[in-house]
């Protein structure tokens, strides 16, 4: 059983952002692309039910799908 990991309302917003010109907000981008990539398999991923109807229905954000495999149990 993997631990499971609470993925909160700003890692959402990094992972599905445009590439911010802010030095600042483009390294939390990067990190969090990162470890979206390598690491987040290694957990059991949960998200409230508000960051998933804010997140998740906005035309602007990609899906679940292309988020790859969120769960909100």
């Amino acid at each position: 059983m993997n631990p499971k990991v609470y993925i909160e309302s700003s890692v959402v917003s990094y992972l599905t952002a445009r590439p911010s010109r802010d030095i600042v907000v483009a390294g939390r981008q990067a990190v969090t692309h990162d470890w979206w990539q390598n690491h987040r398999k290694r957990f059991d991923l949960f998200i409230s039910v508000l960051v998933e109807s804010c997140g998740f229905q906005c035309p602007l954000l990609c899906s679940p799908e292309e988020l790859g495999g969120v769960s909100n149990d």
